[in-house]
């Protein structure tokens, strides 16, 4: 197994997570649940529908051949991450991209790295080789995924220390609704909630299992290893489309309270509104996209897939936030606390890599 390699695309949807939300920015004259819909059509439902269609034999054959149990879990756990989801973009707007996604993947990445395999009865895989025998680079790894979540903290550390040194109107000028209090609730809720993202996607090996042989019944014999990559895309495409449910209702109901409707045809610039809004969805799904593709390469390790590809969400929104002056006039004390939690996040990256050849 190449882990180098999977490192590499986790670290790819980490970048699609910390930027999926930038377009947001050019969307102009519309409420928030406006374009929000627009990332939930796009992100949700065509996305998904579009990576199966294109790398996976047969796609909708191989989904509905799962059991209604497989696939209720996966667009259960979907459907408990579309509050996560929602609440996502609010945690940004009231914290920004740098602070509001360093919590929300932390403690994202704590809930939705540890649980899957236990749930699945897969806990002993934690600190255990196939044959049974304990495996201490496996410890190794489970320190690399705890030094992320250190790194993370060390960033949150940092984004407390910010709300403290900077006046109101200095933090307003790089998130327009800086609320500490508000974000962090919501955070809380949002990053716990989105965990269950992962839940689902670990949920449907039935159905990967079903779009390999998928491919091999195609004749899939040159492309074998492309296969191999992409056999978890319907997974995907099931909880994406449970997470939709949810986030579509909010959207409908905030239509309806704030009489928005109107904003798709009748308010601002249209075509780049919905250049821009339906941007948010492709970026997004392709975090989850990168996080099932990279999974094959690190063969029963695939449990670290989610925390690597958080912290490295943390690490580029980190570089971001400083890029769009989100830290300017903190301190030095607030930037070394930021660099160093940056740092930790990327020598357990190391540390990882090293395990796990």
């Amino acid at each position: 197994m190449d882990s180098l390699l999977g490192m590499l695309v986790f670290a790819l949807g980490g970048l699609a997570g910390a930027t999926f939300l930038l377009p947001a920015r050019g969307v102009k004259c519309w409420a928030y649940e406006t374009w929000w819909m627009f990332y939930c059509v796009f992100g949700l439902l065509i996305s998904p529908f579009a990576v199966c269609a294109l790398t996976v034999p047969d796609f909708w054959r191989v989904t509905m051949s799962a059991s209604p149990k497989t696939l209720l879990s996966c667009a259960g756990f979907g459907m408990i991450w579309g509050i996560g989801g929602l609440t996502w973009g609010l945690m940004v707007r009231y914290l920004g991209i740098g602070l509001g996604l360093a919590i929300g993947c932390g403690l994202c990445a704590a809930t939705g790295t540890v649980l899957p395999p236990i749930m699945n009865g897969q806990a002993a895989s934690l600190v255990f080789d196939a044959d049974g025998a304990f495996s201490p680079a496996k410890i190794v790894v489970l320190g690399g995924v705890a030094g992320s979540l250190a790194g993370i903290c060390f960033v949150g550390y940092a984004g407390r220390l910010k709300e403290n040194e900077l006046p109101e109107e200095e933090k307003k000028k790089a998130v327009a609704e800086f609320d500490f209090r508000k974000g962090m609730i919501v955070a809380v809720v949002s990053g716990v909630c989105s965990a269950c993202m992962n839940l689902g996607l670990q949920s449907g090996s039935a159905i990967e299992q079903a779009a390999l042989e998928s491919a091999r019944n195609a004749h899939i014999v040159a492309a074998d290893a492309v296969s191999f990559a992409w056999q978890g895309m319907p997974v995907i495409m099931v909880v994406a489309w449970g997470g939709f449910l949810v986030q579509a209702a909010w959207v409908v109901q905030q239509h309806v309270k704030n009489r928005t409707f109107g904003d798709y045809f009748f308010r601002g610039p249209i075509v780049r509104n919905w250049i821009f809004a339906a941007l948010v969805g492709v970026l997004w799904v392709f975090q989850f996209v990168f996080q099932k593709a990279g999974e094959p390469l690190v063969g029963d390790l695939r449990y670290i897939s989610f925390a690597v590809m958080m912290a490295s969400t943390i690490f580029f929104s980190t570089i971001i936030g400083v890029m769009t002056g989100e830290w300017r006039g903190t301190s030095g004390k607030t930037r070394v606390m930021l660099a160093v939690g940056s740092i930790v996040i990327v020598a357990s990256f190391a540390v990882i890599q090293f395990a796990s050849k």
